[in-house]
């Protein structure tokens, strides 16, 4: 199909739709939108939620405590009871945990809602940038690199184009597309279309939408990939190895206790009932909830502070990571360029304003216009006025952004340049030349602008233009340009060179066309560094990670800016560019990521990105990538963790990335860095926390059943009430700890490191040892102070009654005490302030008035068969739960004492104190 028939095919022209012809195609189109992935039902969703690992043990102790109440003869209502109190946390935690993925899933989808996906079209022949889901067949969409095509279209004009169809064909190889017929029957064979779902890897071009949401090509393959299980994270594959461990145990430790009743002559329900409280005192009910609920408040609290995670995957791994190869622009900077140097014919001339509003002055303007008009005509962005919402802005490259608005204060007017020498032929930008030329016809014939980094640009020319005549460039001249570049990049500049050549056509190649050229002058322009970013470089050295920048820019302008924000503190970095990284072997790239000292990459190109980020991982490094380009795209994909730009990147980066920075700032990365360890930690103290009352709920029965004391000194019921009324409220309330202070002071966790660590194990034994002493010791003690020997207690004597209300009062008291001891793992908890986390507290004070209404409301007396306790006795678990605090404290106190901490703390007091 020839292009005029393209055009009159779908109803078009090369000035794209009609605002109301658009209008009328989206009523009957509808939104260019993917549809909405298919989704358990609710039903089924809430009933997935019974088959988690202990959810399952639960069940089946429930059947079989039903099994028992039916072949008891007499039949005792406790066992009715107990059974359906079984079923009752069963039914509670998956009611829990349905709310909480439902909330999560909600929560997704609005923050992915955060990030623009825009697309650049023409309509009533302006150039608008609109959300990709107002597209409809017959717009024509512009594509430049970088873009992520937004919808199946019909390609009408190409410079160049070439995109990747890895998302469709699983080919990663760029290819090229034209806007000829090429006689291919079906659409994805044919090369001049391109398809929803696919980037664009180079050149420009213009096409004409022709599917749009569901009727594309990627959208039939949606439909099918919909169907593909979702993975488990690493983190939850471990937490589901450690269910089965603790299921395994609970089960084996019962059954074991159920064949020692047995033998001792109890019967069979009695030692049964027995066993199934030692099994439900090993499970942690509510550790599934507890555990997605902390990773969602991870993901939230990211989110609030400006950092939008795509899988629960980065927050494991940001907790561990220890290098950051970061880009320069929009990141450590603004992004907002500002021209405030022109160099041409051997004078400067300096630019007054700041930011994209036109408002200043260009030094001696007639002397550069020449420069500024060559600027201008070789740029694809458009500035656009200020409106009620926004500002001046720039819709495309902030740098050709900057060279508008200097053309601007020269008393040029950039469309009008635009329009009087239209563009004939151009060829693109691309980050491995570092050039871009555009063919225009002029009133005075055919020329070439190029514009891009002056090394490249300094070896096409052959003559600079000073004072309106052409001459050679000599060595010296050569020298000259090349000391206003350093000058200009030592500044902290980023610099352009400029250069024009008549032609009498458009070359029919790069090559060609790039040679001959006549230098006309620099730009220097600036991105002020964020002023936020400092103290954040700060926070990443005090938490030991390492900050390497990667840029494309020139060494002197990165230093420039390393040095404003902190990353370069000393005299002499390592500054290492493209061309040497090119001459190393493997060993020399080891041997220099391998060295102490600050390093910078600079004209770096993506596979010099790519190959540092590999040597680094390589070295065992956890590596965070930052970029907002598509030649990061690769870089960004192989990291263990890809930062994209939220604001001011790509299409193709933000889907390469798994965390986005909505405000694309560096400061960002630090904070998410900080609350991804403290996700990780809080999960690690309510495991603590979870294990360590457990091993007090079972130590008390174990120790009854060797002292030969013939009932239990905790009941199932009781342990269910304990784990339901006063154990998932405060673990919930852990998972939403806000960081340690101390958080970004501590070296990253080492990638090998398990989640049931030895120091975890070794925390929760301790903890778990003393509340098992306070337990057993007012138990017994109960017991011994009323006189009745072993052989003579029943279940309804009052002592009896008395002790085992005791025994859960203990572990409830305990519980409020030990949520606050694991609150910390080194910092005193009086530093980090004891009442800091209110819902804690409350937590903890609703367990605490569960467990007296136990024990004082006689209809709970009789569901718990309990007793009410006096003044005094609280008063004495009291004293036992400050005892519990004490020993932690003590603990702690020994931690922060021991040498390795001592001198880790001289060591960062040492390097906050380097200048």
């Amino acid at each position: 199909m020839r292009l005029d028939e393209v055009f009159g095919a779908f109803g078009t022209s090369p000035r794209g739709l009609s605002s109301q012809e658009a209008d009328a195609r989206r009523e009957r189109y509808g939104p260019n939108e993917l549809p909405q992935p298919r989704r358990k039902g609710l039903w089924r969703r809430f009933a997935a939620q019974f088959t988690d690992l202990f959810a399952l043990v639960l069940l089946a102790a429930s059947a079989l405590t039903f099994l028992a109440y039916g072949l008891q003869d007499p039949r005792d209502v406790g066992n009715l009871q107990l059974a359906f109190a079984i079923l009752g946390v069963v039914v509670l935690n998956a009611v829990i945990g349905f709310f909480q993925e439902y909330s999560a899933e909600r929560t997704s989808q609005t923050l992915q809602a955060m990030v623009p996906h825009t697309s650049r079209v023409l309509r009533d022949g302006e150039r608008l940038e609109l959300p990709s889901g107002a597209l409809v067949p017959g717009d024509l969409v512009v594509l430049e690199a970088g873009d992520a095509v937004s919808a199946d279209c019909r390609v009408v004009e190409a410079h160049s184009l070439s995109v990747n169809n890895a998302p469709l064909t699983g080919e990663s190889a760029a290819v090229g597309r034209v806007s000829d017929p090429t006689g291919t029957t079906t659409a994805l064979e044919s090369r001049n279309c391109v398809f929803m779902g696919t980037t664009v890897v180079a050149g420009s071009g213009k096409a004409v939408v022709h599917a749009t949401g569901a009727a594309t090509e990627f959208g039939r393959i949606f439909r099918l990939t919909d169907q593909a299980p979702q993975q488990r994270t690493p983190l939850q594959r471990e937490v589901a190895v450690m269910a089965r461990r603790v299921a395994a145990l609970a089960v084996a430790i019962g059954a074991g206790m159920f064949a020692l009743r047995l033998q001792t002559g109890q019967p069979l329900v009695s030692a049964f009932v027995f066993a199934l409280g030692v099994m439900v005192a090993l499970v942690p009910e509510g550790l599934p909830a507890t555990l997605s609920v902390s990773l969602a408040i991870g993901v939230r609290r990211m989110a609030r502070r400006q950092a939008l995670v795509k899988r629960l995957l980065a927050v494991e791994a940001l907790g561990s990571t220890t290098v950051i190869c970061t880009d320069k622009t929009g990141t450590l900077t603004q992004a907002e360029m500002t021209v405030t140097q022109v160099w041409s014919e051997g004078a400067w001339h300096a630019v007054s304003g700041v930011g994209y509003a036109p408002v200043g002055e260009v030094a001696d303007a007639q002397a550069v216009r020449d420069l500024l008009r060559t600027a201008v005509l070789c740029t694809d962005a458009r500035l656009v006025p200020p409106s009620d919402a926004e500002s001046w802005r720039v819709l495309g490259d902030t740098t050709e952004g900057a060279l508008l608005v200097a053309a601007a204060k020269a008393g040029l007017d950039p469309a009008a340049e635009k329009d009087a020498a239209p563009r004939i032929g151009e060829f693109p930008f691309d980050p491995v030349r570092k050039l871009m030329s555009t063919v225009h016809r002029t009133a005075e014939g055919d020329v070439l602008c190029v514009k891009g980094a002056p090394q490249e640009l300094l070896a096409r020319c052959t003559h600079l233009r000073a004072n309106e005549v052409e001459q050679p460039l000599t060595g010296e001249l050569r020298k000259s340009v090349a000391d206003a570049n350093d000058t200009m990049a030592g500044r902290g500049l980023r610099v352009l060179g400029v250069a024009v050549r008549p032609v009498d056509a458009v070359p029919g190649s790069m090559e060609q066309a790039e040679s001959g050229l006549t230098f006309l002058g620099l730009l220097g322009m600036l991105d002020p560094p964020r002023p936020e970013v400092s103290e954040a470089v700060r926070a990443c050295r005090r938490a030991g990670i390492r900050i390497v920048m990667l840029t494309g820019d020139h060494p002197l302008t990165a230093e420039a800016i390393a040095r404003r924000v902190g990353i370069v503190t000393g005299p002499s970095p390592t500054v290492v560019t493209g061309s040497r990284l090119n001459a190393m072997n493997a060993a020399a790239l080891d041997a220099l990521l391998a060295a102490d000292g600050q390093l910078l990459l600079c004209r770096v190109s993506p596979e010099h990105k790519m190959r540092v980020v590999a040597a680094l991982q390589e070295r065992g490094e956890v590596v965070a990538v930052t970029g907002d380009g598509a030649n990061d795209a690769p870089a960004l994909k192989h990291a263990d963790i890809g930062v994209s730009m939220g604001a001011g990147g790509t299409d193709v980066a933000r889907e390469a990335s798994v965390m986005v920075l909505l405000d694309d700032s560096f400061a960002s990365i630090t904070a998410a860095v900080e609350l991804g360890r403290s996700v990780y930690r809080n999960i690690r103290k309510f495991l603590a926390y979870l294990f360590s009352h457990n091993i007090a709920e079972l130590a008390p029965i174990l120790a009854a059943a060797f002292a030969g004391f013939p009932l239990v000194p905790l009941t199932a019921v009781q342990i269910l009430a304990i784990d339901l009324g006063s154990d998932v409220l405060p673990a919930l309330a852990l998972g939403a700890e806000p960081p340690e202070a101390d958080t970004m002071e501590r070296p990253p966790r080492s990638r090998r490191e398990r989640l049931f660590s030895a120091e975890l194990v070794r925390r929760f034994l301790f903890l778990g040892a003393v509340m098992s002493l306070g337990v057993c010791a007012v138990f017994f003690w109960q017991v011994h102070r009323s006189g009745i020997p072993y052989a003579d207690f029943t279940a309804d004597d009052p002592a009896y009654r008395k002790a085992i209300t005791l025994t859960q009062a203990a572990i409830v008291v305990g519980q409020f005490f030990n949520a606050l001891a694991v609150r910390t793992d080194r910092q005193s908890i009086f530093a980090a302030g004891l009442f800091s986390n209110p819902r804690l507290i409350a937590a903890g004070c609703f367990g605490i008035g569960l467990m007296a209404a136990i024990s004082y409301a006689p209809p709970l007396q009789e569901v718990f068969h309990t007793a009410p306790l006096a003044l005094a006795d609280w008063a004495v678990l009291t004293a036992f739960g400050v005892l519990l605090l004490a020993a932690e404290e003590a603990r702690k106190w020994w931690v922060r004492r021991t040498p390795a901490t001592i001198e880790k703390a001289a060591v960062e007091k040492e390097k906050e104190a380097t200048p």
